[in-house]
């Protein structure tokens, strides 16, 4: 279902004959795939893609309009520049540097920062007023980059943190225990990446929680559910292993906060949200479960971790800290 054309909420405030625009910054691997999943769903009105390299996202554009008589909605689609964000309601910056074989997501700080301090200022100067959307890695340091650099309120700055995680953990969750994995209620918190951790204490199926699931049948062994996250944090290094980057998965991802945010869904979505108290930290946008709407992440829901959980989480949250220092210096 598309947005409605002609009403929606911007900061609380309705306002009419206005389109959904959303701006897309890259157009490689992954913001090229994003484009493609919004344009087949129908989610905006207008689409909007700015790259360095103006051949490709012009060609991007005219291959996405060609497709048009097979979408489910008109989108007006066009590659463009930073002047066009003055009008935009979501502005997803893809663009950076790209993971290597071998290489953390925590390595790519350096360069994906200076490259972020230029796009930022450029979509401000255009009189941008509405939601950033990061999905550059390392994601949590450079939606604090953003949030840092924009000026803007910390709701409207948001990050894919663990949302990609978490669909994996479900994903494997669900074939381990032959259950449709839309079923699967499970997160992933924390980093995205080395230390990101699951929450088995709130882990369940069907209402019924994962050590219930295992005690029902033999064939199933808690010793198992290790791997399961281990396979779940390894992916993205498994996945650039064997094709050079991830890119599905994640432009999946971000629709579905696309979605949430151009319909005012009020959906819990694992995302990078700023801290400020919350889970007994702040000064860190880290991936946790948060209420995402049209004016952005409207709460942050504290789930009541464990005491292996809290320690966890608390040592991810002090390994992107140490990470965000030459920035918070900037």
């Amino acid at each position: 279902m598309v947005a409605v054309p002609y009403l929606k909420v911007k900061r609380g405030v309705v306002m009419k004959n206005r389109v959904n625009r959303v701006v897309l910054i890259g157009t490689g691997f992954v913001g090229s795939s994003y484009a493609f999943a919004l344009l087949n769903q129908g989610v905006t009105e207008e689409m909007v893609l700015i790259d360095l390299n103006k051949d490709k996202s012009e060609g991007d554009a005219m291959d996405l309009n060609h497709g048009m008589p097979f979408a489910p909605s008109p989108t007006s689609i066009w590659f463009g520049d930073y002047s066009d964000c003055k009008e935009a309601d979501l502005v997803v910056i893809t663009a950076g540097a790209n993971q290597k074989p071998g290489e953390t997501r925590l390595d790519l700080v350096e360069k994906n920062a200076k490259i972020f301090k230029g796009i930022v200022n450029h979509v401000m100067d255009s009189g941008f007023d509405g939601i950033f959307l990061v999905a550059t890695n390392p994601v949590d340091i450079l939606t604090y980059a953003v949030w840092k650099f924009s000026g803007l309120p910390k709701d409207r700055v948001i990050g894919s943190g663990t949302i990609l995680d978490t669909a994996r953990f479900r994903f494997l969750l669900g074939e381990y225990f032959k259950v449709d994995t839309r079923n699967v209620h499970a997160y992933i918190i924390g980093e995205h990446g080395d230390t990101e951790l699951p929450v088995w204490s709130h882990a369940d199926i069907a209402g019924k929680n994962i050590d219930d699931w295992i005690r029902k049948e033999e064939n199933f062994r808690k010793e198992d559910l290790n791997s399961i996250f281990l396979n779940v944090r390894d992916a993205a290094y498994q996945i650039i292993e064997r094709k050079g980057a991830t890119y599905y998965g994640i432009a999946m991802g971000l629709v579905r906060l696309t979605k949430a945010i151009l319909q005012n869904e009020n959906s819990v979505l694992t995302v990078s949200a700023y801290l400020d108290g919350e889970y007994g930290h702040d000064d860190v946008y880290i991936g946790v479960p948060a209420i995402v709407n049209r004016n952005g992440i409207r709460d942050i829901v504290e789930l009541d971790l464990n005491s292996e959980e809290k320690d966890q989480f608390s040592q991810s949250v002090n390994v992107l800290k140490k990470t965000l220092e030459p920035i918070r210096k900037d």
